[in-house]
């Protein structure tokens, strides 16, 4: 007898398709078979070992978040309800051209220092892999959803180049084609780029284009932070889809918000240019979080320049009042290509997390709010932070433009990303909230989207982005990743107030087809694993 039996789901099979009632059988970690209106039609309904009545809910593929800061959550929190209870089945991490695979000695030290905002310094996680195989390998432990893995191509030029500001030898361009031609064939699903983030902004796109032809060459995607979005954001995506073009490669965008002021309103011209690709041939997706603010670290904002070298050198001129000073006028005045070619306006940037509990205060106020309770200029607030926690604080960007959120995600290759960060006393909502929000905002609320468009967002283009052919559908032999909400309840709990508050109105998520929430809550199950790359045909 088979294992499981949902009886009577209004099944929204990611396809974008009408609902419809069914019985679904899950054994073995797949669906087994499908029985449309078995009641209604008086046929002999199929039975299981265990019967869950799914009346008034709805079944659909568990959602897959494309852009995912998970890389040591996974390890270091096996009940990961953040994702769990969301009805995340399976997260991309390696993001943002920064992560922990491919690294040496150095390399991963570095690392974790640039990016303890995101992640964390890692005290607590055993550093038993340095390439890109073994961190797969590693998860495959059991982790609680599944994952799938970009090269981040920061580290690759780190490992290779490292954090100046200069072209890469030919030699060193040999081995970097090398590092992402390993990373391919252990697993990894494409590559990432931070272009506003140290050291992959220093890359030119001749560099870029070169080690995106070995990401084509297996099958996988460009997934880049471009460099700008902000002052240059629709020359940005320009020059990503030119750079993709030229390479023969799939191109995602990540998280693709047109924000700032000078952006207000302007979606519809980056759609445009869009649609234009598009119908030229090239294939390109993109995701969004749906919210207006962005996230990030307080040193990410920073002028490249200031941040050559890696952390230690970004410390030392923080440090130096001359070249603070240098640092201060290309925030303020000029507009740094960290904070997107748009002088810094300090009433927009939040502290949602610092590494130093001491540093606590500075959390939920903008660096303006602080450095007015100080009596001192914002810049004197904002060094003094970076310096004391030692480049740590982690940031809210209020910076978006809800036109612009809500035209992006009706595009026909838009998909569901978090971009959620899971550090901070007070993260973005979105690392707790962005599927139901998606469901109960922009579905029922708003309308924005119909509930089988949306589940199809979340679902079906992300896993066939992912060339994932038995992932992101309600289908005999597919997975059972699947995830039952009900769609009158369902919403996000998390709020800017309280972003750590779980959602309503998903009880149910089944990884593997175990549960992973059960009534609501999270089980002990463990059964996630790494996906890795789908060779081409």
């Amino acid at each position: 007898m088979e294992e499981l039996v949902i009886r009577d789901a209004d099944v929204v099979d990611g396809s974008g398709a009408d609902a419809y009632r069914a019985d679904v059988v899950v054994d073995g970690g797949r669906i087994t078979s499908i029985v449309k209106e078995a009641a209604a039609a008086g046929c002999q309904r199929p039975t299981a070992r265990r019967e869950l009545d799914a009346e008034g809910l709805v079944l659909s593929p568990g959602f897959v978040d494309m852009h995912a800061h998970s890389d040591l959550a996974l390890l270091r929190d096996p009940d990961h309800s953040a994702k769990a209870a969301q009805g995340v089945t399976l997260e991309v991490i390696g993001q943002d051209g920064l992560s922990y695979a491919p690294v040496d000695d150095r390399t991963l030290g570095e690392v974790r220092r640039a990016i303890a905002g995101w992640n964390g310094q890692g005290d607590d996680i055993d550093f038993d892999w340095r390439t890109v195989g073994e961190y797969l390998d590693r998860l495959d432990r059991g982790i609680a959803v599944n994952a799938a893995y970009l090269i981040p191509q920061g580290t690759v030029r780190a490992l290779a180049v490292g954090w100046e500001d200069r072209e890469a030898t030919p030699d060193e361009l040999d081995r970097m084609r090398r590092l992402v031609a390993e990373g391919m064939e252990q697993g990894a699903v494409g590559m990432s780029s931070g272009l506003t983030y140290t050291p992959g902004m220093y890359a030119k796109d001749a560099e870029l284009t070169e080690l995106c032809r070995v990401v084509a060459s297996y099958g996988g995607y460009y997934c880049p932070h471009h460099r700008s979005y902000g002052a240059g954001a629709l020359q940005a995506y320009e020059e990503m889809v030119a750079l993709t073009r030229e390479a023969g490669c799939s191109l995602h965008l990540a998280h693709a918000t047109m924000n700032f002021g000078v952006n207000k309103g302007r979606a519809p011209e980056l759609l445009a240019l869009l649609d234009e690709a598009l119908a030229a041939g090239s294939d390109i997706s993109l995701d969004t979080y749906p919210y207006t603010p962005g996230c990030t670290t307080l040193a990410a904002v920073l002028p490249g320049w200031a941040s050559e070298g890696g952390p230690e050198e970004t410390l030392r001129r923080l440090a130096d009042e001359e070249t603070a000073e240098r640092i201060r006028h290309h925030l303020e005045v000029t507009g740094s290509d960290g904070c997107h070619g748009v002088p810094v306006e300090w009433d927009t940037i939040e502290i949602s997390g610092v590494g130093d509990p001491a540093l606590a205060d500075f959390v939920g106020r903008t660096i303006q709010e602080s450095a007015d309770r100080r009596r001192e200029a914002p810049w004197v607030t904002a060094r003094g932070l970076l310096l004391a926690d030692r480049l740590a604080p982690t940031i809210l960007q209020h910076v978006g433009h809800e036109e612009n959120v809500r035209a992006i995600m009706r595009h026909r290759v838009h998909t569901g990303g978090s971009d959620g960060i899971l550090q901070g006393a007070k993260p973005h909502p979105r690392a707790y909230g962005t599927f139901p929000h998606y469901l109960g905002h922009y579905v029922r609320e708003l309308g924005v989207l119909s509930l089988e468009e949306c589940v199809a967002h979340l679902t079906s283009r992300p896993a066939a982005r992912l060339r994932l052919p038995d992932r992101g559908l309600v289908r005999e032999g597919c997975k059972a990743d699947l995830v039952l909400f009900d769609p009158a309840t369902v919403a996000a709990g998390s709020t800017f107030a309280e972003p750590r508050t779980l959602p309503t109105g998903i009880p149910y998520v089944l990884v593997d087809g175990r549960f992973v929430i059960e009534d609501g809550r999270r089980t002990d199950v463990l059964a996630g694993r790494a996906v890795r790359r789908t060779p081409p045909a």
